[in-house]
């Protein structure tokens, strides 16, 4: 048995952020999968107050939220690091992980019908692959890092087909590397069976009255 364990369901993008990191830095760890339309009593008792995956169990402790998790696992396992070392390059780093886990979904919002929405949405991808990313392929430069793992929410968004419609080149070609990187490709959920299977969820839900 390996010393963590994650629990998660296979469709959350935030179960990923982790899955990926820990592969990333060559660390064992066993996985659960939770099934969110009857929640175990293993998710209600260690995170009581969001009752939401994932949640990362070591050292006989668990500890909740995505972000929090990527912090500690850096911490924990500072090998093939996820942060840069120099501390400005860390500190902006952390920048563009806070700004695209506040934005969230809002910031791939192009193509929604929504006006306002989709010029905020279109303006705030333009800064992301003007001053994050640049010329870099990775925004960690030549591998990825923290800043991407957080941004590759944009696969269960349709990032690519809305990059490419809006000639954001840089951040289509960073998307498609990204997924080409073997961690990722080898865990990642295909999009088809995601949204099918959601439907499913949706339709076996009781209807609210």
């Amino acid at each position: 048995m390996a010393e963590a364990k994650l629990l998660g369901t296979w469709v959350s993008p935030y179960t990923y952020r982790v899955k990926w990191a820990l592969k990333l830095k060559g660390i064992a760890f066993d996985y659960v999968e939770e099934d969110l339309c009857n929640k175990s009593s293993l998710l209600l008792q260690h995170n009581p107050f969001h009752k939401k995956v994932p949640i990362f169990f070591h050292g006989g402790k668990s500890i909740c939220e995505s972000l929090i998790i990527l912090e500690y696992i850096e911490e924990i396992w500072p090998q093939n690091s996820l942060l840069p070392s120099n501390p400005y390059e860390r500190a902006m780093a952390r920048f563009w992980i806070k700004f695209a886990e506040d934005k969230g979904p809002a910031m791939w919002m192009v193509g929604q019908g929504q006006e306002k929405a989709e010029k905020d949405s279109l303006e705030m991808l333009k800064m992301v692959e003007e001053q994050a990313l640049g010329e870099k392929k990775f925004f960690g430069g030549d591998t990825i890092n923290m800043v991407d793992i957080v941004f590759g929410l944009a696969h269960w968004l349709g990032g690519e087909k809305l990059l490419e419609a809006h000639k954001l080149h840089r951040l289509q070609a960073w998307l498609r590397n990204f997924k080409q990187v073997p961690v990722i490709t080898e865990n990642l959920p295909d999009l088809d069976e995601m949204f099918a299977y959601l439907r499913r969820q949706r339709e076996m839900s009781p209807v609210a009255k």
